[in-house]
């Protein structure tokens, strides 16, 4: 297979000095290198260094707001934003909005942008609100994802179950989406995990459905991932690929690779899922 410039769409460098006691607990659950990795998270060139060795061009780096849960509040948007700045071609800034409760979430997408942000990410799990709520009595939401799709930012949102303390799993289910994909037809919008585990049909469903929906499949384990799409190859034109690293039970993103390398997909395929559809969404990622 040809040398290919590889964006890993879902890696979690994040603040992790703010995470919750419970939460930190559980990220750090049968890891020994804890303490490396949180150390990391405040080094862009060690996340670079990780990068390099693991044969990876460009990656997202996921951050968003849920301080009641996780801890995160709205100083991750310009913790990202340092960040990323530290190599803008390689490292793909995704912010957050408390949709809930902040008094103005479009002038805060606005600020994201201002900021250097690429991208948002929604939690629902997380953040304790349904994808759609805005048609429920929460219309920040609809504030927040109308602005994005003005100023042509894409919205990750989180599908699937989460293991972590107190997340709403009530609001891991993918179909909300469906209300997204009709009000706001000219969003990019990412289904992260793709529903994993009890949703794959609604999120192959929505991925068919909607011209602007696009899927990542991290946190699938690769051996599992034909499983869960058997059809894959149908909507290869808008998948990512991702490893949710270091996120809990995701080795590395050389071993996820490797992994997925391994399967039964053609070339085309591949390539579509680890280069071309997100140099479509975000730009050609640079030669390293």
């Amino acid at each position: 297979m040809e040398e290919l410039r590889i964006t890993d769409i879902h890696v979690h460098v994040q603040p992790w000095h703010m995470l919750k006691p419970s939460v930190r607990e559980r990220m750090a659950e049968g890891r020994s290198d804890y303490a490396a990795l949180e150390r990391m998270m405040r080094d862009p060139e060690e996340v670079l260094r990780r990068m390099d060795a693991a044969g990876i061009a460009r990656i997202g780096l996921i951050n968003y707001v849920s301080p009641s849960l996780m801890g995160f509040t709205d100083a991750v948007n310009p913790y990202v934003a340092s960040l990323a700045r530290a190599a803008p071609e390689r490292l793909i800034p995704f912010g957050g909005v408390d949709v809930a409760n902040h008094p103005r979430p479009g002038e805060a997408v606005d600020r994201l942008a201002d900021l250097g942000v690429r991208a948002i990410k929604l939690h629902p799990p997380h953040q304790e609100v349904a994808a759609n709520a805005y048609r429920h009595g929460v219309p920040g939401l609809a504030e927040m994802y109308d602005r994005a799709q003005e100023l042509g930012l894409p919205v990750m949102v989180h599908t699937g179950t989460s293991v972590f303390p107190g997340a709403r799993n009530v609001h891991a289910d993918p179909l909300p989406l469906d209300d997204v994909g009709v009000d706001f037809p000219e969003l990019d919008l990412i289904l992260a995990h793709l529903g994993r585990p009890l949703w794959a049909e609604t999120s192959f469903f929505l991925l068919r459905r909607h011209p602007n929906f696009w899927g990542d499949v991290s946190g699938i384990p690769p051996k599992g991932l034909l499983k869960y799409f058997p059809r894959l190859p149908e909507v290869a034109d808008k998948l990512l690929w991702g490893t949710d690293w270091p996120g809990p039970m995701v080795p590395g993103m050389r071993e996820n690779l490797d992994a997925f390398l391994g399967l039964d997909l053609s070339e085309d395929v591949r390539r579509k899922l680890l280069q071309d559809n997100a140099d479509r969404l975000f730009g050609p990622a640079p030669e390293v």
